[in-house]
């Protein structure tokens, strides 16, 4: 379910894009004002889980502002029942590329694992991606020893492709997705 380019909707979530603004305040681990915004509690493990990317995403997101919409969303619980809280983020790396192709990357709290919020996010944001913007190919780069996200993306469809060096996380396998 999707309400407008900002909010995507799930069952259980809310998928809240961050303003150039948000992500700065969140690099600087200043986010009184983004849990007043986004009516729920962020935690301090969130934060520190964060900050570091959201700092890149600012940087690309006002280098290449077409990017907007693809960046750092915060995965926000709201579920009946359950306290408002951000339990995760995800992001797309980008716009699609020249192949139409968009690539995932997520996370999620330890706290938050084990429950389905993963798939049924990234689930929300594949289906945004489809009917917004006519993507129909996506990519996930998994380290070889994420369990969780193997078992996720197998489930999702994806088809292993091949193996990348990435400068920070180190060896990643890649997989693809044609919806």
């Amino acid at each position: 379910m999707h309400d407008d380019a900002g909010l995507v909707r799930s069952d259980r979530l809310e998928l809240r894009l961050l303003s150039p603004e948000q992500l700065d305040r969140v690099a600087a681990g200043v986010v009184e004002a983004l849990a007043t915004e986004l009516d729920a509690s962020v935690g301090a493990e969130w934060v520190r889980e964060v900050r570091g990317l959201a700092a890149m995403r600012a940087r690309q997101v006002r280098q290449r502002p077409d990017d907007g919409p693809w960046l750092l969303r915060a995965i926000v619980r709201a579920e009946p029942g359950q306290p408002r809280e951000v339990i995760g983020y995800l992001n797309f790396h980008g716009g699609p590329n020249e192949a139409g192709q968009v690539e995932i990357g997520y996370t999620l709290m330890p706290e938050a694992r084990g429950r389905g919020y993963a798939i049924e996010a990234v689930r929300a944001m594949f289906e945004w991606a489809t009917r917004v913007h006519g993507i129909r190919r996506f990519r996930a780069s998994v380290a070889p020893d994420n369990e969780r996200s193997i078992n996720l993306i197998d489930k999702l469809g994806f088809r292993h492709t091949g193996e990348q060096w990435d400068p920070d996380d180190g060896l990643e396998l890649v997989y693809e997705l044609e919806a």
